[in-house]
């Protein structure tokens, strides 16, 4: 009998992510039509249809979702074994998937990504930018080996390794009379003037909760979808936000009228690593989180109290 191709499977777990062909194309970096090709390839294979097609939506049949339980299982084995295999070779080198969220990619990842590969040119760093919930997903699939994104975070299955703190900022055009960014008060805000992201990113969440915002009425109903957004908005003065440190000399201010100003209680999100739980290569990627830490100091000697913390999650 023949038998479905690993490369076949995880480009179908991708499908039953994304629910898009073309979406998960991009995701498996291949063209829609080779990824169609493949579906439908393991469909005859299988002898099975596992997906129901039409011009708009892409359904999972009640035997894809079956199929995709056993192909995530047949992933996770395929993953343990490389990394049995690996974990008997030099650290940080060979093919390493980082998973990032998008609040922390054009920060940090600029100014590290050079310093990595002179410090380890022996590692194939490939990089997947994605909200949080995606990329633990993906990670718990096997499709990423480890993540860099912001704490905390529900997930389970997962160690977590703090790296530094990044205190928030409140973000306003320059000369706004919407605030006094001097003499900032939250209960001295008007209704609608809090400009945050969309549901479902994570810098939502955590700028509310460490911003203490409890007053949706002064939050926006209409939120961005990305952070360049976000910052167009407040430019425009349609608000005011608030912005991670890591923001403060990134390109995405560059020509713009938005300046951070200091808050005047201490808020912040932690930054860290997160890889499932018992992996035979958690040392390399406490190593990892080690380099990113040391090669942050701006923003890890605000949180020298946090350095060398080691959260397990549940």
């Amino acid at each position: 009998m023949k038998a479905p191709t690993l490369k076949q499977l995880r480009y179908f777990l991708a499908l039953t992510e994304t629910q898009h062909f073309g979406q998960a194309a991009a995701r498996c970096f291949v063209s829609q039509s080779a990824f169609s090709n493949a579906i439908r390839e393991l469909e005859n294979t299988l002898e099975a249809q596992l997906v129901d097609r039409n011009n708009r939506n892409v359904t999972i049949t009640a035997t894809g979702r079956e199929i995709a339980v056993q192909a995530r299982l047949v992933a996770r084995d395929v993953d343990s074994l490389v990394e049995l295999a690996r974990g008997r070779g030099e650290p940080l080198t060979g093919e390493l998937r980082l998973g990032v969220i998008p609040t922390i990619a054009p920060f940090v990842l600029p100014p590290l990504l050079p310093k990595l590969r002179k410090r380890y040119p022996q590692l194939e760093l490939l990089l997947a930018e994605d909200q949080t919930e995606r990329v633990y997903r993906r990670l718990m699939d096997g499709e990423l080996d480890v993540l860099l994104l912001a704490l905390p975070w529900p997930m389970r299955g997962v160690d977590e390794m703090p790296l530094f703190d990044d205190e928030f900022r409140l973000a306003c055009r320059t000369g706004t009379t919407r605030v006094d960014p001097e003499n900032y008060r939250f209960s001295r805000l008007d209704s609608d003037s809090i400009l945050l992201l969309e549901d479902g990113h994570c810098l939502r969440d955590h700028a509310l909760a460490a911003c203490r915002i409890r007053n949706t009425e002064k939050i926006r109903r209409f939120g961005a979808s990305s952070l360049l957004t976000l910052i167009e908005m407040v430019d425009a003065d349609l608000g005011v936000t608030f912005l991670p440190e890591m923001a403060r000399d990134s390109a995405l201010l560059r020509n713009t009228r938005v300046r951070l100003w200091p808050l005047g209680e201490r808020s912040f999100r932690t930054i860290g690593l997160a890889w499932r739980k018992g992996s035979r290569r958690t040392a390399e990627f406490r190593l990892l989180g080690e380099f990113v830490r040391d090669e942050s100091p701006r923003l890890s000697a605000a949180a020298d109290s946090n350095i060398m913390r080691t959260r397990v999650g549940s």
